[in-house]
């Protein structure tokens, strides 16, 4: 796309793109910019409703956004369908400059999920789906990157009142963010104050699932457990992903925060699925084991591969009901994500006209993080975990005006309340699991947690 060289041109793409819009209108511009990183620039973005957002998969696609322009709030059974109407007639309606636009700068509608379509109680907990068009979007994949704003025309917002937004805030961006310039402010660790304990709660209610497991009802189960932190100081989310970029490179780091009040954030090695350009890729991930045991432990434990290849079939069987025809390699392979290592098996298909949320519901959630048969499973989990899941393990992403959209599963994740961390992790029930090594498992991923976000590990909090 040849990018407006001057304020002028600017001017003139957006009053050509606003001519095209009805009263009220969203007008959608974007600039490139210097290579700005993401995580660094997003405190100097607009947004003074309290709204950001961060993808960060650098060294691919890094997006900071921060604002609501158009926003969709709801639970209950049709979530995944509201959502996606509400992206496509977000995307379709938007007024853009002219001319091609490369895929880093294209509009997004951004998502996150909770993982049970509605709260258990009416008025607590996340809702079933939002959705975000945002103001500001800052974009960069390897040396490129773009600045988009979008505002909704009416009143004194005009086609020009846009463009010399987008263009001042691009110029004072390019002022105070340096090119290249790393992640958030690094400050002095904060400790662990008191956290909550949670041993005998879980050994209870794994002993309940095991039993299930066991006898045949279910065939497999992932319980998970919550541990409540209190910090001995306030920590600003931005610092926790900075963190995370060092800790968890292969991984997709994410913040989603509503307010100033509450964070969600994470780094995820796990793809529900990703679009591009018609094709599609979804991660089967199942099997942990702790970066120092031997490789051949993890990939000849009879337990693990059979956890692992109970997703892989089932999600490989989604997509074939889907009408698509899916490949895998036979067997899997090992990732490693920070200090932990997994059994991995990428599945892709080509697209046949279905839609990303569609499909997304479809998957959602996959026997890695849900059990089966789905149904059963998750009833199960409403009466033996004694908290809302919310977002944990539920889809985090976005959609494009081209159709590209990329969901994240939300584990190795946390919410951030001031001085309350609150993190969640599970563990994989299958017929052979071991309690103790399942308890050991699920104390490995809260260790892990609190290491990856710089934090100390106390064994008396288990």
């Amino acid at each position: 796309m040849q990018a407006p060289a001057s304020f002028t041109a600017l001017l003139t793409a957006a009053t050509a793109a606003s001519r095209r819009l009805e009263e009220e209108g969203v007008l959608s511009l974007g600039l490139p910019m210097p290579g700005l990183d993401p995580l660094a620039a997003l405190p100097l973005l607009g947004g003074d409703d309290g709204f950001r957002f961060l993808w960060d998969g650098a060294p691919g696609l890094s997006i900071a956004a921060a604002g609501v322009c158009n926003g969709l709030e709801l639970s209950g059974p049709r979530r995944f369908e509201l959502a996606q109407r509400f992206s496509s007639l977000s995307l379709s309606r938007l007024a853009r400059e002219p001319g091609p636009c490369p895929p880093l700068a294209r509009p997004r509608v951004l998502l996150a999920f909770a993982f049970f379509e509605s709260p258990l109680h009416p008025g607590t907990g996340a809702a079933g789906v939002k959705a975000v068009l945002p103001s500001w979007q800052l974009s960069r994949q390897g040396r490129h990157c773009w600045l988009r704003l979008q505002r909704c025309l009416g009143g004194d917002v005009t086609a020009r009142s846009v463009a010399e937004e987008l263009w001042e805030t691009r110029r004072q961006l390019e002022a105070v963010a340096l090119p290249g310039q790393p992640g958030a402010v690094r400050r002095e660790p904060v400790g662990i104050a008191h956290g909550s304990s949670w041993h005998a709660g879980y050994r209870s209610a794994l002993d309940r699932a095991l039993e299930l497991v066991e006898r045949g009802d279910l065939q497999k189960l992932v319980l998970a457990v919550r541990q409540q932190l209190l910090l001995d100081g306030p920590l600003d989310p931005l610092t926790l992903l900075s963190h995370l970029r060092h800790s968890q490179p292969g991984s997709c780091r994410f913040l989603w925060q509503q307010s100033q009040g509450e964070a969600l954030l994470g780094a995820s090695p796990e793809r529900l699925l990703t679009l591009r350009q018609g094709q599609l890729r979804s991660d089967a991930l199942a099997g942990t084991a702790s970066l120092g045991a031997p490789a051949d432990d993890l990939l000849h434990s009879l337990k693990d591969r059979h956890e692992h290849e109970l997703v892989a079939e089932t999600i490989t069987a989604v997509l074939k009901k889907a009408g698509l025809e899916p490949r895998r390699p036979r067997r899997p392979r090992l990732a490693r994500h920070g200090s932990l290592v997994h059994l991995h098996t990428p599945i892709t298909a080509s697209l046949r006209g279905q839609a990303p949320l569609s499909l997304a519901e479809a998957l959602h959630p996959t026997p890695a993080v849900a059990g089966l048969p789905r149904r059963e499973a998750m009833a199960w989990l409403r009466s033996l975990e004694p908290f809302e899941r919310g977002h944990y393990a539920a889809p985090i992403g976005w959609i494009d005006t081209e159709g590209d959209a990329d969901l994240r599963v939300a584990i190795r994740s946390g919410i951030l309340r001031g001085r309350q961390l609150e993190l969640t992790a599970g563990a994989g029930l299958v017929r052979g699991s071991h309690p103790e090594r399942e308890l050991q498992e699920v104390a490995l991923k809260l260790g892990v947690l609190q290491q990856q976000l710089n934090l100390p590990v106390a064994a008396a909090f288990s």
